[in-house]
């Protein structure tokens, strides 16, 4: 598309893949503490509760990432306006994640007002910057009344507390989730088709593929992290670091060794790239939440390899894999049409280690759980060879 004099910060759609910025790259690095603020979180508050909260959390992290992806993926990230939207977006993300450790606690206000002016302010600006004429601002008319009835759930939670708050952030949660499911369908504006959104599919698959760097780097970080405080360093220590090491190589061989590539050319070759795009966005909020996840489970392995596994800590070295493995699964059925039959016996024999792990300590269960994402990466890359093969 020929950027219009009316519209210089609108990228140019010359057919060719438009290219992740030194600004998109710079804004993600509030993110790396953003989940590491997560893990952190559900690692000190490993009950139903404290999992409830994290998750709310982890889904306001992600809506306001991938909000602003999309908005970087429709606009020029070097044009100086949106530039600044960045950067503005950047401190209030930061003020936010900065929040999260007391989000249910003494800053709910912080955490809620920095989320909910980051949500509005950049629709608001994206409207004003479009004007009332273009294409994209009927799009942008819904989204902004979602986002603000959004915010309306998000400051009324800040005003209670307990579950109270919980429940209405996961209202406002679900406001933001679920709406572009339906096209932001909202009455008196009517809703958005996903044809009508003219993604460059090449781009925002590579966005989220850089998020997925980000979590295995913060994984890498905290197991970096954990074994620079242990004083001895025992045979128990090294193999819990091979032991988490070895289940991080996995995750990122699943996802970048086997269908990254191929990911980007089904989105870019599709006739709907912004129903794929969607789609792309649900699936690796459940990709990202099973590595922060994993993540906790590698903490509790490093920082005590010799120590019995309670229930607790069995539900989490379990569900990490397997949130990653179910996430795993949907997208390579967004990629290939299909789900692998490896990822469905590696959740399944998930499932049945969730309930063996109490019996064992901690050094045990956390190589069992990178054994079962190694054999199941393993399987995945033969499938893919003897595809390729045959073509």
């Amino acid at each position: 598309m020929p950027v219009s004099p009316r519209l210089p910060a609108l990228r140019r759609r010359d057919g060719h893949h438009a290219r992740v910025t030194y600004e998109e790259l710079f804004f993600d690095l509030v993110y790396v503490f953003a989940v590491t603020q997560l893990s952190h979180h559900l690692l000190h508050h490993l009950g139903l509760l404290g999992v409830l909260q994290t998750l709310v959390l982890w889904f306001a992290v992600w809506l306001g990432w991938q909000y602003a992806c999309w908005v970087s993926n429709w606009f020029d990230p070097e044009a100086p306006r949106i530039r600044g939207l960045l950067f503005v977006t950047m401190l209030l993300a930061l003020l936010m994640s900065s929040s999260i450790p007391e989000a249910f606690a003494g800053r709910a206000w912080i955490f809620a007002g920095a989320y909910a002016t980051m949500q509005v302010g950049r629709t608001l600006f994206v409207l004003l910057e479009v004007g009332r004429a273009h294409p994209l601002a009927a799009n942008f008319r819904r989204m902004l009344a979602w986002v603000s009835v959004s915010a309306c759930f998000w400051l009324a939670g800040a005003a209670v507390e307990g579950n109270a708050r919980l429940a209405l952030w996961a209202l406002a949660v679900a406001c933001e989730y679920i709406s572009p499911m339906f096209g932001f369908a909202f009455p008196g504006l009517g809703r958005s088709r996903t044809r009508e959104w003219t993604i460059e599919g090449g781009h925002l698959a590579e966005r989220c593929q850089l998020f997925v760097i980000v979590a295995l780097g913060e994984t890498l970080l905290a197991t970096g992290g954990v074994l620079s405080e242990v004083e001895h360093w025992s045979g128990e220590v090294v193999s819990a670091v091979l032991a988490t090491f070895a289940g991080t190589i996995a995750m990122w061989w699943l996802y970048f060794g086997i269908s990254s590539r191929d990911a980007t050319d089904t989105i870019t070759r599709s006739d709907d790239p912004g129903r794929i795009g969607a789609y792309f966005h649900y699936v690796h909020a459940l990709l990202i939440a099973g590595i922060i996840a994993t993540a906790v489970g590698n903490d509790l392995v490093m920082e005590e390899p010799e120590a019995a596994v309670t229930l607790p800590y069995a539900a989490m070295l379990a569900a990490g894999p397997l949130i990653y493995l179910l996430g795993s699964a949907l997208y390579k059925r967004a990629v290939y049409g299909r789900v692998p039959r490896s990822h469905l016996a590696g959740a399944a024999a998930l499932v049945v280690l969730g309930f063996v792990l109490p019996w064992m300590h901690l050094l045990a269960a956390g190589w069992l759980t990178s054994i079962v994402l190694l054999a199941v990466g393993l399987a995945d890359t033969r499938l893919k060879h003897r595809r390729l093969l045959r073509d």
